[in-house]
């Protein structure tokens, strides 16, 4: 993405952050590391920060053993905000076992807007502060053609193998996979690795792409638009879709895209833009998510996370806005309904002549009546003779009362 830094850059901010020491020497270093300090660091909380309160999120869930792999130009694992959360990684770039160098920005702006801790001096921080980012080194080449910059599309072999790296237990061992960069030609081999990836149990998230202006051409993007891929949009301070944003049925949610201020190389704090910045948010809340949901399946996790959306100007769904604005804090609180509807009453299908039906209720009906007259017949006989029996008896007794029997008699 195209970042704005201060004009003039320093060592030390008064009251800020210090870059912090390396972890250990790497087999790789950036050409211009040595001449690179830290940016001014931000002390205001950002308007992306206002509107999901990570405070608020604390108590449910924090990114606490999610590892996340951020697909992307590296991290530098030197931003004091990410001391100590980012692991070796790897470097595609050189073949290094090790990706904790970024020699162009993005990939630490985006590591930052999903794990950078809270530190008093800064104002910034991420949404899962305790997740552990997987640096998996692809690009440091700035994509010239997106209006919102952003790194230049891999080639698919490498970008493939990239997946295939982050989602293997012996690799990365990734339980989310951010990927920060668009592809404008479909691959085999990067759809395949999608595919094993969500096999595996991996949730997807990738940006769909900053070509979505009036003279862009809206370009499907990829990987965003492969099954069981969550794609992200991005959205201004005001909840409007950025002009800059793509629009399709490629795009599932939308996340702030616009004026992002991100973790610079080094240290401190700059400003970026673009969908590859929507995206860490959506992939930060799929780790909070499988923090809390450590059972859900990347399906699971993704229909939480649509299904929590805030309504945009869209609608209910639309290819501008997807189905709507994450929001983090109902993704990880509401209870959702059951994943599939109940199945409906099975339905009583007749297939009986009518003219024959009619005719068995007549049926019934004469059989029920004739019962009910028999059953009269018969209790009026019953009565007949009971009277006949008791004129017989008062004819004998000449209509006197019967005789008591004579207690005195033996």
């Amino acid at each position: 993405m195209r970042m704005r830094r201060a004009a003039v850059a320093v060592a030390v901010v008064a009251g800020g952050l210090m870059p912090a020491a390396p972890a250990q020497a790497r087999a790789f270093a950036c050409p211009d590391k040595q001449q690179v300090v830290a940016a001014p660091v931000s002390k205001a909380q950002p308007y992306e920060d206002k509107m999901f309160a990570p405070d608020r999120l604390a108590p449910f869930a924090t990114g606490a053993g999610v590892r996340v792999a951020v697909i992307d130009s590296g991290v530098d694992a030197d931003h004091p905000q990410l001391d100590g959360q980012v692991s070796r990684g790897r470097d595609f770039l050189h073949g290094n076992a090790d990706a904790r160098q970024d020699c162009v920005g993005h990939g630490t702006g985006v590591a930052g807007i999903i794990a950078a801790r809270h530190v008093a001096s800064a104002g910034p921080r991420g949404l899962a502060p305790d997740a552990t980012i997987v640096p998996v080194r692809v690009s440091e080449q700035p994509d010239t053609d997106s209006p919102a910059g952003g790194p230049a599309p891999v080639a698919p072999g490498t970008f493939a193998e990239a997946i295939d790296w982050a989602a293997s237990p012996s690799g990365g061992d990734a339980d989310v996979i951010n990927m920060s960069l668009v592809m404008t030609e479909p691959s085999d081999q990067v759809r395949a690795a999608v595919e094993r990836a969500t096999e595996r149990g991996v949730v997807v998230v990738a940006a769909v792409g900053n070509r979505g202006g009036a003279d862009a051409g809206n370009p499907t993007p990829y990987p965003a638009s492969y099954p069981g891929v969550i794609g992200v949009g991005a959205i201004d301070a005001g909840g409007v879709r950025a002009g800059f944003s793509q629009r399709g049925d490629y795009v599932d949610v939308m996340a702030p895209g616009v004026d992002i201020t991100v973790a610079a190389r080094r240290g401190g704090h700059t400003s970026g833009q673009g969908t590859s910045y929507a995206a860490p948010f959506v992939a930060a809340t799929a780790a909070l998510v499988k923090q809390r949901f450590p059972k859900a399946t990347p399906a699971q996790v993704a229909r939480r996370i649509l299904a929590t959306t805030d309504p945009a100007p869209g609608g209910a769904r639309s290819d501008e806005y997807g189905f709507g604005v994450v929001n983090p804090y109902r993704a990880l609180t509401e209870t959702l309904g059951p994943e599939a509807p109940a199945a409906p009453a099975p339905k009583v299908v007749v297939t009986n002549d009518p003219a024959a039906v009619a005719l068995t209720a007549r049926r019934a009906r004469a059989q029920h009546l004739s019962l009910i007259v028999a059953a009269a017949g018969a209790g009026a006989m019953v009565l007949v003779v009971m009277v006949a029996a008791a004129v017989r008896q008062g004819r004998r007794r000449g209509w006197r009362p019967p005789t008591p029997p004579d207690p005195t008699s033996g």
